[in-house]
């Protein structure tokens, strides 16, 4: 490589002094000669790249991405360890699902100190992603809940990451995952959990968990006061055609879902909220990004619209212009300290979600002789 940069860089040279004393000849062999040098010396120098080039697809074919998962969800646990130690109550627990007996992990999250019996509302916090899991990003907003009386449960339901192969593949998107969080209720009673006052409850969720919070409190209000979906899906006809083919395929290939939107419509209109807001009983909050690229603007208004115009005493909505973060807007986190990193709407949106959860559960009344 090297004598091929200095031959060239010296022909160059020796082609522009010929240039200019005008000694056609020369110039014409010197091209000649550059034409037969490249393929000679280009190819010895992909044959040295070989061999890295394999050993990196080696090392990507001995990957285990369930055992990545599985790792990297040990890695977020023991953050959340250090980060809450003498700070909340924190623990990690199994309870069953009502739909299969299902084992789902969750996080217990709680304030250090107790108020005694049925003094603190609980939120049900469901994360995002197609397959995801409660990550860090969420914990300094998870503090601040605790630091106001709530009690957060997050659980890892169905589908959810860093569990193995088979609770990954058994994602069921807006089907008996939502039952999965919303047994998550259920148990308080199982656990000595007396402290959470069972009748102020509600879903709190984002993205993909947005969509979860919205089918468990339409399905659910005789659980729930309220529910807050931020930047939620919304409707899966739609987005399943307006993200493509390779985004479909992790539809189709659910077991219970069971084939394209064309051919099982009813299943993808079911699992979408945008259609099931005529059942809803409850107060919601729904916060939206305009220059959201994951849940696009032109789907999550959708629900706005028919809130708006179906349920305007139920719902508050909010649509943010052009925040910074787009879709994760409100969950801008320094990733060093684990602290937030708010700018003023991010700030309005989190003063809008304690306001309308504080209306509702009133996690400052309690009766201090218990």
């Amino acid at each position: 490589m090297v004598f091929y940069n200095y031959s060239v860089s010296t022909m160059l040279e020796g082609i522009l002094e010929d240039t200019m004393k005008g000694n056609l000849l020369k110039i014409c062999l010197c091209f000649m000669a550059i034409l037969f040098l490249i393929p000679i010396i280009s190819v010895p120098m992909i044959g040295q790249n070989q061999p890295q080039t394999k050993q990196k697809q080696q090392l990507t074919r001995d990957r285990d991405p369930i055992q990545e998962a599985i790792k990297r969800k040990a890695e977020i646990d023991k953050i959340f360890e250090t980060q809450t130690k003498g700070i909340l109550d924190y623990k990690k627990f199994t309870y069953k699902s009502s739909e299969g007996q299902m084992d789902i992990p969750a996080y217990l999250f709680a304030p250090l100190e107790k108020r005694g019996a049925r003094a603190h509302p609980l939120l049900i916090w469901v994360h995002g992603g197609v397959h995801g899991n409660l990550g860090n990003v969420y914990l300094p907003f998870i503090k601040e809940a605790c630091d106001r009386g709530y009690v957060v449960i997050c659980p890892e339901y169905r589908g959810s990451t860093g569990y193995g192969e088979e609770h990954m593949e058994a994602i069921d998107y807006g089907g008996f995952e939502v039952e999965d969080c919303i047994s998550a209720v259920n148990s308080i009673e199982r656990r000595d959990m007396s402290y959470i006052d069972p009748n102020r409850k509600a879903m709190i969720g984002w993205s993909h968990g947005g969509l979860i919070t919205l089918h468990g409190i339409i399905r659910r209000p005789d659980l729930f006061k309220c529910g807050v979906a931020i930047v939620p899906v919304t409707n899966l006809v739609f987005r399943l055609a307006y993200k493509g083919p390779r985004y479909h395929s992790q539809y189709t290939k659910q077991r219970r879902i069971g084939g394209n939107t064309w051919e099982n419509r009813e299943a993808y209109i079911a699992r979408s909220p945008v259609y099931q807001i005529d059942d809803l009983k409850i107060p919601v909050l729904v916060h939206l990004a305009d220059n959201d690229r994951d849940v696009n603007f032109v789907e999550a208004e959708m629900l706005v619209n028919a809130l708006r115009v179906k349920k305007p005493d139920l719902a508050e909505t909010k649509i943010y212009h052009n925040p910074r973060g787009g879709h994760s807007f409100n969950r801008q986190v320094n990733r060093e300290t684990w602290e937030r990193d708010d700018t003023p709407k991010p700030l309005d949106s989190w003063n809008r979600i304690w306001t309308f959860l504080e209306w509702h559960l009133r996690p400052y009344e309690w009766n201090k002789e218990n």
